[in-house]
C-alpha cells in the first residue's frame, strides 16, 4: 500500500524537475544559444540527460513546454491597452506596450522560428501569437478602422500587423541598430500615419 506523503513527495519532486527543465531550456536561449542540446539543458537544470527524457517525450515536447512557459509569462506582464480616449494616448500606450512585448519575446521567437518548419507544436504555437497580436491592433484601434472602406480597412490592418510584428521589430532593432526608443518612434510613427483618414 502506497503512502500518500510519499506519492505526494515524489510528484512535487517531478514537478520541480520539470519546470527546472523548462526553465533551464529557456534560460540557455536567452543568453543566446538557440538551439540547446538536451545534454546542455540537463547540465543547466542540474539533472541527468534521462531525467530530461523522463519527462519530455523528445526535444519537441521540451520546447512546446517552454513555449507554454513563455506565453505564461508574457501575458503576466499587463500588456492591454484601451481601445477608449483620443488617438495619440492610444497609440503611444500600444507602441509602449508592443516594444516591451517584442523586445522581451526576441530570444525565443529567434529560437522559436528555427524549430517551426519542423515542429507542428511551435507552428502552431507561433501562429496563436501572431493571431493574438493581430486581434490586439483591431481591438485597440477598432474606432479608426470602422471609418474605412472594407477592402481598404483590410489593407490598412495587414499593414498595421506589418508594423508591429516581431519581423519588423528585429529589422529595427538588429538589421538597423536602432534603439528600444527610436524603433518604438518609428512603429508610433508608422501606425499614425496608417490611421490617418484621407479628406
Amino acid at each position: 500500500m502506497s503512502h500518500p506523503v510519499a506519492v505526494d513527495g515524489r510528484t512535487a519532486r517531478a514537478s520541480r524537475t520539470h519546470d527546472a527543465v523548462v526553465d533551464a531550456l529557456l534560460a540557455l536561449i536567452n543568453e543566446g544559444n538557440l538551439r540547446p542540446t538536451a545534454r546542455q539543458v540537463s547540465e543547466r537544470a542540474g539533472v541527468s540527460l534521462r531525467s530530461v527524457f523522463q519527462h519530455f517525450d523528445d526535444l519537441e515536447s521540451l520546447f512546446a513546454a517552454a513555449a507554454d512557459r513563455q506565453i505564461s509569462r508574457v501575458m503576466a506582464m499587463e500588456l492591454r491597452v484601451t481601445e477608449t480616449g483620443p488617438l495619440p494616448d492610444r497609440v503611444g500606450a500600444f507602441t509602449e506596450s508592443r516594444s516591451r512585448l517584442l523586445e522581451a519575446i526576441t530570444p525565443v521567437r529567434r529560437a522559436a522560428l528555427l524549430q517551426e518548419p519542423f515542429s507542428a507544436e511551435i507552428a502552431s504555437r507561433l501562429n496563436w501569437a501572431r493571431q493574438w497580436n493581430l486581434d490586439e491592433l483591431q481591438r485597440v484601434f477598432a474606432p479608426e478602422l470602422a471609418a474605412f472602406r472594407e477592402a481598404e480597412r483590410q489593407e490598412i490592418v495587414a499593414a498595421l500587423h506589418a508594423a508591429a510584428e516581431w519581423y519588423t521589430w528585429e529589422t529595427l532593432r538588429a538589421h538597423n541598430s536602432l534603439s528600444v526608443a527610436t524603433a518604438s518612434r518609428v512603429m508610433s510613427r508608422t501606425i499614425r500615419a496608417l490611421l490617418q483618414k484621407e479628406e
